[in-house]
């Protein structure tokens, strides 16, 4: 169960401050030289309407304003250095109802099921550097195949835990570490890592990614969830300048997720190759992806992450047992019309053979509109503003159809 925690204005100040007052506390040579911290601002409305009949709901429309802080401190002078970062979150409620929760940008009450007004998390990070490489304790938003913080709410989410990350070979990094907690983006509780409802006490993990030269890198990572399930990844990134200023980059990705001696989440047999081939040229980018699964089961992962998979899009990321999907995709860059800082993107994806308690023949499909600007002079320099559009649609067996539009403002402010 998450537990929502409801702090005052004084709380929320203290919240804040308090990365940067425990820096204070530290201050050794190279610590506070070589640190940094920022402030981002993150304002978000998302309106979603469902569009089936079987809708417990009709509508859900929220809008937050969201506080990021973080602080990277340097380390201390010698063969072995010390240091300490932090970030603290705050998401405060600017609308929202009983009626219109469930967007995944504010938590509401279990009992009252009232959006709470605010919510919080602190987070520390103890760290330690030999050379190149870094042991960091703590407060983690990894980014690794089988373990991926998800950022697309209000507020990131985080784990806890510890992560060993080698990198004294060129070329080669290693990671290897232990999750034993995590924080959703909607929460202010830390609550055991798992999948779906249920816990296990740790998720541990190793592998690494190699540039073998400039254009090709390969990568192989192995996660447990303890008594859950066991995955391997294997994955290979090319890219190539072809002739005429046309570019080409490749993306594979192969997943084997198995169960771990006990089937408490149910039976775990899933495998998943995807991938997506892109090509540009000037300000343009046509992309295809597809995605094919086999096994008993869906694809899994963890509470609190996302699924590192090509189709994982905004609303879905089409990993039903057995789903079959595939993705187009085109990208514009209005730099190339004298316009920098204005994007577009459009995406279709198109699932079949979908496998569920309900169904063998599952159909889903989603499209993405966004367009987007960042302000590139003047005293507003660096605001983004993104409107995005979405629609997706299931039958055969799925029952879900949403209209959905996201507007989100954001801007990151340098404090040292």
């Amino acid at each position: 169960m998450n537990h929502i925690q409801v702090i005052g204005p004084r709380l929320i100040a203290s919240l804040l401050a308090t990365p940067f007052l425990l820096m204070a506390s530290v201050v050794v040579a190279g610590v506070i030289d070589d640190s940094k911290a920022s402030l981002e601002l993150r304002n978000y409305y998302l309106n979603r309407d469902f569009r089936q009949e079987s809708a417990r709901q009709a509508k859900a429309a929220e809008w937050g304003q969201g506080f990021i802080a973080r602080l990277e401190s340097g380390y201390t002078e010698g063969s072995v250095g010390v240091g300490l970062d932090a970030i603290g979150e705050l998401g405060i409620k600017l609308d929202s109802s009983r009626d219109r929760r469930g967007t995944g940008l504010l938590p509401f009450s279990p009992t009252s099921k009232e959006p709470v007004d605010d919510y919080s998390e602190l987070g520390l990070t103890a760290k330690l550097r030999a050379s190149k490489s870094v042991l960091r304790l703590g407060t983690l938003q990894p980014w690794l195949p089988i373990a991926i913080y998800n950022d697309t709410r209000l507020l990131p989410s985080t784990f806890q835990g510890g992560m060993f990350t080698f990198q004294e070979v060129e070329g080669l990094t290693v990671d290897a570490g232990r999750l034993t907690r995590s924080n959703l983006r909607d929460s202010s509780g830390r609550d055991e890592i798992g999948l779906g409802s249920t816990s296990s006490d740790a998720f541990d993990f190793v592998g690494g990614s190699y540039a073998i030269n400039p254009q090709l890198a390969i990568s192989y990572y192995y996660g447990q969830l303890d008594e859950i399930y066991r995955q391997q990844f294997i994955g290979l990134v090319h890219n190539q300048s072809l002739p005429s200023g046309f570019s080409l980059r490749s993306d594979i990705r192969y997943f084997e997720s198995r169960g771990d001696g006990s089937q408490r989440a149910g039976e775990i047999d899933n495998r998943n190759l995807n991938g997506i081939f892109s090509i540009s040229h000037g300000g343009h980018k046509v992309s295809a992806a597809w995605q094919t699964l086999s096994g008993n089961s869906a694809f899994p992962y963890l509470n609190g992450g996302a699924a590192y998979v090509v189709n994982l899009v905004t609303l879905n990321d089409f990993t039903r047992a057995e789903e079959d999907s595939w993705q187009l995709r085109y990208d514009y860059d209005f730099i190339a019309q004298g316009i920098p800082g204005l994007t577009f993107m459009t995406r279709y994806v198109d699932g079949r053979n979908a496998r569920t308690a309900t169904t063998s023949r599952g159909q889903e499909w989603e499209r993405d509109t966004d367009l987007a600007y960042v302000v590139q002079s003047g005293s507003l320099k660096g605001l983004s503003l993104r409107w995005r559009n979405v629609s997706f649609r299931s039958g055969n067996g799925l029952a879900t159809d949403i209209d959905e539009n996201r507007l989100i403002l954001g801007y990151t402010l340098a404090l040292w």
